[in-house]
């Protein structure tokens, strides 16, 4: 069987003028990178303000597992199987970044017959957004401390400097280091710290910025550091809040590829869902509603992660109203949450499989909290069987949900076409009624709460005096009104990883909290999660390397 990236290079790409061209986009506003990939103006994107909006579709998982889900994939095949049933449909997607590629997670281009192209460019260096926003990033860590060596006129603290570095890359000997070795000339000796480039807060306004002169302002908001009186000191007065934004500016303009089949997709931002918002660009979104009668985006990880927030953070944020939301599972995950070990997922299991639907169901039913239409799509496998599949779509069925089985990996867009019609069965349905979670007047401890409750069904959170000391100083500096980001592991509802299926009862551990106020939300760090991740004892680098044509090998 070939490979993903073998599939990819057979497929026959049109130039990227002709995919512009389909979707309305003319020549002019084009910035090509090579033959099959462009960047989108931003005077283009400017004058499609008055156009009305398409239908807006949320495609999002089950807690992950390691037997995968293929969440990509499927928002992929899901595109392609609308344009074939004749509506005019854009893909949005997060850029990937280099720290999975090379770690273990891979690329993040989907599988099989429905892929985006060039997936090996895709996947390493792109087009160059994720170096702008790591040299903004670093830019303003940068000033900040040559601020600090010229005689620190604006009285920072250094012990109170809240700005890391970062790094596209897992790197855990980054995440605590000390700088400013080496005799007074390097300055004077702090602790400090690395995020992964995905984490940064610059990522977070990058991917929430309306225009060229929202991204300015978001960015001059971030505050770095603290003044010994509490009070805040942000980009904006370290002045660095122009210089980051002119190496951002080209890197705001979305960029635009394709899907094997030649649907449109667009491809820009990409912050993580387990320790960020999860979800592509508001520019590219905002765009692809503008030149399409529907558009299908993904947000990370399940849908109590990338889910919620796109929901609760990106919506309200961009002024979004979702029509649809599609849950992806696959009968080998459904298994593994019914607790069935990965070597002993090719066995037929209608038993597993009844067990692990407590993960399905619970985030069916937390999606209907937000008032929007649920379909589920089923990544079909070899080894899935009749009476597995019957089980999933009885249940659902009891709930008023549709489940699909989707073949869209080998078969391309014809194997999604039935997912296709469902979808635009809810859209046309009008019974959407989007609502985020919570009100922005609630209290920042009570929209964490909220979240722990409604979505992870716990029964509390747990804030040491230090975290609801500083949510307090949150509010009283007028941010009472922002939504919340929680930073948990992907794996479980709860903040323990091995807690697979739907636990209830559990207390959720707020360690830290941090406030992005250029993103504009807090976040809420809980458990273990790290914010620049460590590579496996095997990297998926080991794999990589270059054939005698200068062709990438082993990037999946």
């Amino acid at each position: 069987m070939p490979s993903d990236l073998e599939i990819a290079r057979a497929a026959r790409l049109r130039p990227i003028r002709e995919v512009a061209e389909s979707a309305g986009i003319p020549a002019e506003a084009l910035e090509p990178y090579g033959r099959f990939k462009a960047k989108i103006g931003l005077d283009f994107i400017q004058a499609q303000e008055g156009r009305p909006d398409g239908a807006l579709v949320l495609v999002t998982g089950i807690s992950p597992t390691a037997a995968g889900e293929g969440k990509t994939t499927t928002t992929i095949g899901l595109g392609d199987a609308l344009n074939r049933v004749g509506r005019r449909t854009m893909i949005c997607l997060r850029e990937p970044s280099l720290g999975p590629c090379f770690g273990v997670k891979g690329g993040a281009t989907g599988g099989g017959r429905a892929q985006v192209a060039p997936m090996d460019e895709i996947n390493l260096h792109f087009t160059g957004d994720f170096h702008a926003i790591t040299s903004a990033n670093n830019l303003l860590a940068a000033l900040l401390d040559n601020h600090l060596y010229w005689g620190n006129a604006l009285g920072i603290d250094p012990r109170r400097v809240m700005w890391r570095r970062a790094l596209d890359m897992n790197d855990r000997a980054l995440r605590n280091v000390v700088n400013g070795l080496g005799g007074a000339a390097n300055g004077s000796p702090r602790e400090d710290s690395f995020d992964i480039t995905v984490a940064s807060e610059v990522m977070a306004v990058f991917c929430l910025a309306r225009n060229l002169g929202d991204l300015q302002d978001r960015l001059g908001r971030m505050q770095v550091a603290s003044r010994r009186d509490g009070s805040a000191v942000t980009a904006r007065d370290l002045q660095a809040d122009g210089a980051m934004a002119a190496l951002l500016r080209d890197a705001l303009a979305p960029n635009l590829v394709q899907t094997l089949e030649g649907s449109p997709a667009l491809i820009h931002g990409g912050p993580f869902a387990n320790i960020a918002h999860g979800c592509n660009s508001v520019m590219a979104t905002r765009l692809g509603l503008k030149l399409a009668d529907t558009v299908v985006t993904e947000a990370g990880f399940g849908a109590d992660l990338g889910g919620e927030k796109f929901l609760d953070i990106k919506c309200p944020s961009a002024g979004l109203t979702p029509q649809c939301a599609v849950i992806v599972a696959t009968l080998r995950a459904l298994k593994m949450h019914g607790g069935v070990a990965k070597s002993d997922l090719g066995r037929e299991d209608p038993t597993a499989v009844q067990r692990g639907l407590v993960n399905l169901t619970r985030h069916v039913e937390n999606l209907q909290k937000f008032g929007l239409p649920v379909v589920v799509a089923l990544n079909q496998f070899v080894s899935d069987t009749p009476r597995e599949f019957a089980v999933v779509q009885a249940a659902m069925k009891d709930r008023g949900v549709e489940t699909v089985l989707c073949t869209h990996w080998a078969n391309g867009a014809a194997g999604a076409e039935a997912l296709a019609r469902a979808v635009l069965a809810r859209i046309e349905s009008g019974e959407a009624r989007y609502k985020p979670l919570y009100p922005a007047s609630l209290g920042l401890a009570d929209k964490i709460r909220t979240v722990a409750q409604q979505i992870y069904r716990a029964s509390d959170i747990s804030l040491a005096p230090a975290v609801t000391k500083r949510l307090q100083a949150f509010e009283a500096a007028g941010h009472r009104d922002l939504p919340v980001c929680i930073a948990k592991t992907q794996y479980s509802f709860s903040a323990d990883p091995t807690a697979m299926g739907a636990p209830v009862n559990h207390v959720l551990p707020v360690r830290e909290v941090r406030l992005s106020a250029g993103a504009g939300f807090v976040v809420a760090v809980c458990g273990d999660v790290m914010t620049m991740p460590g590579l496996p004892r095997v990297p998926a680098a080991n794999s990589i390397r270059l054939d005698a044509d200068g062709l990438v090998e082993g990037l999946f």
